[in-house]
């Protein structure tokens, strides 16, 4: 039985006779470069977010990036966000010339602090990026009430978690921009790279528009400075087929985290703790576990996949030296850093699977 941590070909197996269809009209239309299932797809992604528009783009990272390009951050600003996170996060704040300010994390869902934004804000902050982490939305009550009373903007990256709701309201649709990533491990994934913005204003989506195809409305026409990040009309395709599934296929990772949770009962390990308002579609099922990096060791040699997200917080990177992180600075961070272990989580995850990874684990704590 082989174990991986997510299945991409065994989802595709499910689907195949409906993707391939899709790959083949676009092969067949010669439309590689914004056919109409680019439109077809983001329109499809608005409605089943409950936004008003969406902008189909190249990555989860180009999202964050013309998000924040729009709204007008640079050079000077400063953007709170969580050092527990993909670097993608602060690695577009650094690129645009604005500075990463982290605060530290709830110690229980790793989402980043309501309090700790309060306290970091300055006369510089421009903005604040929650990051609705391994599939559970971020306190967003909170945030947005700080936001409003101090006149900053919300980016929301939800790169790890379309579908997720927050008191029953999708996620991307509380701050002034959502972000997704549709990287082939996502809940929501294509067969490449992709990503996506999202917007209730019309205005700032005329401008992220703008700014993915270089800065102009009409070809050769460049109103402002832009990049280049389309999403392929292939991956639209077969993304504008997958989104029909979603739901179920997040229903299933739910599924298959609450069965993790009864074999896992009576070890050493933290389940991951759902807040009472959160739909969580659980990107990943990550535990906190004693002895994590033996452990580790031992999963791998039973042939259990795993993954640590994320090891090294992103204060303590050498790419953000210049910012002066040190040990101690965030010590929930890096207490969660030292312990967090992740298990395969897919929907096509089966009992008798999990079953096999529950008790390599229960083996190495005996």
């Amino acid at each position: 039985m082989k174990l991986q941590m997510v299945d991409v070909v065994g989802q595709y197996q499910h689907i195949k006779s409906e993707v391939d269809a899709a790959v083949q009209r676009v092969l067949e239309s010669g439309q590689f470069i914004l056919g109409k299932d680019v439109a077809e797809f983001e329109a499809a992604a608005a409605a089943y977010l409950g936004s008003k528009h969406a902008l189909g783009c190249a990555s989860g990272t180009d999202a964050l990036q013309i998000a924040m390009m729009a709204l007008g951050i640079g050079p000077g600003d400063e953007v709170i966000s969580t050092p527990f996170t993909f670097v993608a996060t602060a690695e577009t704040i650094a690129i645009i010339g604005a500075k990463p300010v982290y605060v530290d994390i709830d110690p229980k869902t790793y989402n980043i602090d309501p309090a700790a934004i309060r306290k970091a804000i300055t006369p510089k902050t421009k903005a604040i990026i929650p990051v609705h982490l391994y599939g559970q939305s971020a306190d967003m009550d909170a945030t947005m009430k700080i936001a409003r009373e101090r006149g900053l903007r919300v980016i929301e990256d939800a790169c790890q978690a379309i579908g997720a709701t927050f008191e029953g309201k999708k996620i991307c649709t509380f701050g002034d921009v959502g972000c997704l990533s549709f990287f082939p491990s996502k809940n929501l994934g294509c067969f490449g790279d992709g990503g996506m913005v999202v917007t209730d204003d019309p205005a700032l989506m005329d401008r992220m528009r703008m700014i993915a195809s270089h800065g102009s409305r009409e070809r050769y026409y460049h109103e402002i400075l832009g990049v280049n990040s389309r999403l392929d009309t292939l991956q639209a395709a077969i993304l504008k087929v997958k989104i029909r599934h979603l739901d179920r296929w997040n229903a299933a990772r739910r599924a298959a985290a609450d069965r993790y949770n009864v074999l896992l009962q009576g070890l050493p390990v933290t389940p991951p703790a759902i807040d009472s308002r959160c739909g969580h579609i659980f990107h990943q099922y990550t535990l906190r576990a004693e002895r994590r990096d033996d452990l580790a060791a031992h999963l791998k040699q039973r042939g259990i996949p795993h993954a640590i997200y994320y090891p090294v917080p992103l204060h303590l990177q050498k790419a953000f030296a210049m910012s002066g992180g040190k040990p101690g600075d965030f010590p929930v961070t890096e207490k969660a850093a030292r312990e967090v272990i992740s298990l395969p989580m897919h929907s096509e995850l089966t009992e008798e699977q999990q079953r096999t990874i529950a008790q390599a684990i229960r083996e190495f704590y005996s």
